[in-house]
């Protein structure tokens, strides 16, 4: 079967997704079933059939999702539904909305979105924690240990003190 020409094609409009946490890396075949699941409750089976998303590629962090030109607002807000990915608590946000996905490539490549492990560790309260560092600045601590890990949630008056 021969391709459509250029003309005949549908027009699709990919979405920049960044991935809340970013660890463990989830694969796109989850975060498309969450997406899915996310229209599929919004908009029924009709808006999963008009909007078409997939999702084409990802990585620690971000994903690209595909949608039909003219439904990425029903994309969009599908996405701010999505609060659980393969069973664990996350969040999708959207950072932009191209006609290409060079175009996302490239500003993906501008923006660094992977988190920093640092190499040193910080003591408070006698505990031992290792710290994960984030662009714009947000770094989380979790405490060292050899059964689980367990987070540090510090507020302003534990700043203070």
């Amino acid at each position: 079967m021969k391709p459509r020409p250029p003309t005949l094609r549908e027009n699709r409009r990919y979405v920049l997704v960044r991935v809340e946490p970013p660890w463990p890396v989830a694969e796109n075949r989850v975060i498309y079933s969450a997406v899915a699941e996310a229209v599929t409750s919004l908009f029924g089976d009709a808006g999963v059939a008009r909007v078409q998303p997939a999702v084409i590629a990802g990585g620690p962090g971000w994903a690209i999702v595909r949608c039909i030109r003219s439904t990425e607002e029903d994309l969009l807000a599908a996405l701010a539904t999505v609060t659980c990915v393969d069973s664990q608590r996350r969040a999708l946000r959207p950072l932009r909305t191209s006609g290409t996905v060079q175009a996302l490539r490239r500003l993906l490549c501008a923006v660094e979105t992977t988190p920093v492990t640092g190499g040193e560790e910080v003591i408070y309260g006698g505990r031992t924690f290792s710290p994960v560092r984030y662009p714009g600045e947000k770094v989380d601590l979790f405490e060292k240990g050899f059964k689980s890990q367990e987070p540090l949630f510090l507020t302003a008056e534990d700043l203070e003190e």
